[in-house]
């Protein structure tokens, strides 16, 4: 299938590694052009390279805090000095602290809305107006199953990534005629960096090693298995591409059958 992302632009945020890396490589592989952006300068150097490499794209690195306005600017600058526009936004950040409510302090909050929330509003704030202007848009958020199904001991990744749930399904109707989609993608447990980390913090809170938490959370999934990376860019890029125009407003997981729920 040719998802039309050929010629395209997409920024996506977190792109050194994990999901976001293998959503920058997947869009890339549909060749896309692709601003890559992320803390780590030599990582996200590294990405970049190997997407030039084996898909043939042009990709931009640009090292930046996008819990920083600035950050999101400076970000956004330089892939339209680059490219011009930007066609398509995938935004994504490392999750929170995992932890009960009472291990975390207000500054605690504070950053996780900055790192979680603030950094979705201004990556937003700064590509809509051009996608509108064009006619045609792709905002795709990377944000967890927890929205759904809140997980045990992430009461700030539960939280807040509810709330860019709440903005992203208000802004779709908002942008909808503007020839822009804004959708939702749920990531259950996915074998990341991010997933060893949490793996860790739960085994100590319950007295477990990480292996036996990776063994029950197998055993929470229908399907028997984490998923992968690539398995979830599938996803985003679908999403993110011409065939998804009539795809608005939408959260959809992609957890192996992990989250109950009827709908």
């Amino acid at each position: 299938m040719d998802l039309g992302l050929a010629g395209k632009v997409a920024l996506v945020a977190g792109s050194s590694r994990g999901l976001g890396k293998a959503v920058a490589e997947e869009l890339g592989r549909e060749g896309a052009s692709l601003i890559l952006c992320a803390r780590g300068r030599e990582a996200l150097d590294e990405t970049a390279s190997g997407i030039q490499e084996h898909h043939r794209v042009p990709a931009l690195a640009v090292p930046a805090d996008l819990t920083e306005p600035a950050g999101v600017r400076e970000v956004v600058r330089a892939g339209k000095d680059r490219f011009g526009q930007v066609d398509v936004l995938v935004t994504n950040t490392g999750g929170p602290p995992s932890g009960p409510f009472e291990s975390h302090s207000p500054d605690d909050w504070r950053q996780a809305v900055r790192q979680n929330l603030d950094s979705v509003l201004n990556l937003v704030r700064e590509v809509l107006p051009g996608m509108k202007e064009r006619g045609w848009g792709r905002i795709v958020n990377v944000t967890s199953v927890a929205v759904k199904q809140p997980v045990d001991g992430l009461i700030l990744s539960n939280s807040i990534r509810a709330a860019v749930t709440g903005f992203a399904r208000t802004l779709a109707n908002e942008v909808a005629e503007d020839g822009v989609t804004v959708n939702n993608v749920m990531p259950g447990f996915t074998r990341t960096e991010r997933l060893n980390d949490l793996a860790e913090a739960a085994g100590r809170r319950q007295g477990m090693e990480p292996n036996q938490v990776f063994r029950s959370w197998e055993d929470a999934v229908p399907m028997g298995r984490l998923g992968e990376p690539h398995e979830f860019a599938g996803l985003v890029a679908f999403l993110a591409s011409e065939r998804a125009s009539y795809i608005t407003g939408t959260s959809v997981p992609v957890d192996g059958g992990w989250i109950r729920s009827v709908l």
